[in-house]
């Protein structure tokens, strides 16, 4: 691996997840040598309180804490597609704004 990568994390509804993961993955991610669509994903709960100006897709504003079922889903991805597949991501995301985490990987030894 003499390319650059990134670990990709992110959270979604389990309504969305396979929409988010097939867009990521039509955008370059989840590629590890001759396998494609490689993720891991744990399902757990989310929760979050939309505040005044949000536009949430679940939930009121200024209403109740919402505790959701969502994926934890990881992936890789190659630093020349980050942007589009970030891009790609936040397009086929139900939320206003989704959590996602990045991580550079470093290659491994030997």
């Amino acid at each position: 691996m003499d390319e650059l990568y990134y670990k990709l994390c992110f959270y979604v509804p389990t309504s969305h997840v396979e929409q988010v993961k097939n867009a990521i993955f039509e955008a370059g991610a989840g590629h590890i040598g001759d396998y494609d669509c490689c993720c891991f994903q744990t399902l757990g709960q989310g929760q979050f309180r939309p505040l005044e100006g949000s536009n949430p897709y679940i939930g009121e504003t200024g209403g109740d804490v919402e505790v959701v079922e969502e994926y934890r889903v990881e992936t890789i991805c190659p630093a020349l597609r980050v942007q589009t597949v970030i891009s790609s991501l936040r397009l086929a995301h139900p939320y206003e704004e989704p959590a996602i985490d990045l991580w550079r990987l470093e290659p491994l030894p030997g």
